[in-house]
């Protein structure tokens, strides 16, 4: 056989191999692959928590999934979007447990009600909403009242309230949003539910906490609020007063525990009904010392403890 013949016979079998390896890699084995059973989870038989809501609550709820699905196997799902989207994920059977940083409004508990689900709500968690301006601005405290203004449009300029002379930039959550819902009936209708005082229509509406912190970051007219865990030293947190005689009280967990910081709400998680199986093991871890060290670290205040 010339060489010519016998290269020609080796290049079709080197060909028929890849092939063969190409037809195996794209093929599912019918039969699994010998090696260790993996360690099934604890509970539920692998069932996904699915958990949504608030985004002041998520990276909170993100470092809790880790934490849990590492000690149980069980694994959890967070995302964001605002109390609203997590409560109407609820309602809808689209999710397994709400977070909330604000109590269910009157229609979402009819809405409950029609529906057939009947919501348990747990706290978890203390939150103090601090308001944030660049580290540039030379105001470093407001009374509630002059935040009230300013965030209705009344105060438009940052020299009215012992700033430079420019204008002001109002940021504000959107309207699906439990910390927008918290800081329009707190600060805008002064704790009144009744109340129908609203944001500026010159109000920039930002989707989530952290877009609120980016613009404070990058803009020294901006102000804007969001849960104290957003924090950073690219932004100024506002110390506030309920008078201009004070004291004004800078948002910091022994603050909000202390009751002495004026913004400050609880941080819930919803579920329908009393929490059973994955979800109720979910909300003990968190609820565990475990779970609200997480709670510190994540710069938010724990549960106070039970006398």
């Amino acid at each position: 056989m010339s060489v010519r013949a016998r290269l020609a016979m080796a290049a079709g079998a080197v060909a028929m191999a890849l092939a063969v390896l190409v037809v195996g890699g794209c093929t599912r084995p019918t039969t699994p692959a010998a090696g260790p059973t993996p360690t099934a989870p604890k509970t539920s038989g692998g069932k996904m928590i699915q958990i949504k809501g608030s985004d002041t609550m998520v990276n909170l709820g993100q470092a809790w999934a880790e934490a849990f699905t590492n000690k149980t196997g069980i694994q959890v799902a967070v995302t964001g979007g605002g109390s609203g989207t997590g409560i109407a994920a609820l309602l809808n059977g689209t999710c397994d447990i709400a977070e909330s940083s604000r109590k269910m409004e009157d229609q979402e508990l009819t809405e409950a009600k029609t529906k057939g689900i009947t919501p348990k709500e747990t706290m978890v968690a203390m939150d103090g909403l601090a308001v944030v301006v660049n580290p540039e601005n030379p105001v470093s405290k407001l009374t509630l009242d002059q935040l009230r203004d300013i965030f209705m449009g009344k105060v438009t300029n940052w020299q009215e309230v012992g700033g430079k002379d420019s204008a002001l930039v109002v940021l504000s959550r959107e309207v699906n949003s439990g910390t927008h819902v918290y800081f329009k009936e707190h600060v805008l209708r002064k704790g009144s539910k009744k109340g129908t005082e609203e944001f500026a229509a010159s109000a920039l509406l930002q989707s989530s906490s952290q877009a609120i912190a980016d613009e404070v970051a990058q803009n020294p007219k901006a102000i804007g609020y969001y849960g104290m865990g957003y924090i950073s030293p690219k932004h100024k947190a506002l110390a506030v007063g309920k008078t201009a005689a004070g004291p004004f009280v800078q948002p910091t967990p022994e603050n909000v525990v202390n009751g002495t910081y004026s913004i400050s709400r609880p941080l819930l998680l919803y579920t329908n009904g009393e929490p059973a199986g994955p979800a109720k093991e979910y909300i003990d871890f968190v609820l565990s010392p475990e779970g609200q060290k997480i709670v510190e670290q994540q710069e938010f205040v724990p549960v106070p403890k039970q006398s």
